[in-house]
This record gives structure tokens, sequence and C-alpha cells, in this order.
């Protein structure tokens, strides 16, 4: 590929991101908003699809398919993908969901 302006500008740019996110406190609070969207995320699945009885069984097998996706990522996938911050904040998002589907089983149970 040749040495473009833009080439070299999104370089730059990618290591600036990358420089950024290399202090823990970022990363951090990068995986609590990924844990706390996926906590809203679990509250609007629930309601949405509980509000039109017709998508349950179709969320709940993208929610089963999701899971155990980033669960393959994270712990049976390959090695050069399970350290690196996307995934981390995957199986965050997938932490925050699957807690709040069982805080609103328990609520409906109640």
């Amino acid at each position: 590929m040749q040495n473009t302006r833009i080439n070299r500008l999104i370089d730059v740019l990618g290591d600036r991101f990358r420089g950024w996110l290399s202090n823990p406190w970022r990363r951090i609070s990068l995986l609590i908003i990924s844990l706390l969207f996926g906590t809203f995320l679990g509250t609007a699945i629930s309601t949405i699809a509980g509000q039109s009885a017709d998508w349950d069984i179709i969320a709940a097998g993208l929610l089963v398919l999701l899971t155990e996706l980033v669960n393959w990522l994270v712990y049976g996938g390959p090695r050069s993908a399970a350290g690196s911050l996307w995934v981390e904040m995957l199986n965050a998002l997938k932490m925050g969901l699957t807690y709040n589907l069982f805080v609103e089983a328990f609520k409906l149970g109640s």
C-alpha cells in the first residue's frame, strides 16, 4: 500500500489511541462502561421481548448465541484475541447482560 497522507494520518491516530488506552484507569473505565451498558441492554431486551410475546424465543436464541460466541472468543478462541481490549469489553457486556437478565427474572418471580 502507498504511504499517502491519509494512511499516515490513520496510523498516527491509531498509535495515539493505543497510547491513550495504555493507561490502566482508562481501560478499567471502558470495561465498567461496557458492563453498565450490558445491564442497560439486558433491561431493554427483556422489556421489548416481553412486550410482544412473539419475539421471546428468537431473543433467547440470539442471546444464547451471543453468549456462546463471546465465551469461545475469551476462553477457547485464538490466543492473540484473548487479551485484547475489545474481547474484554465484549466479555464485560456479556456479564452485565446475563446479570441483568437474572435480576429481571427474580423481579418477575417475586
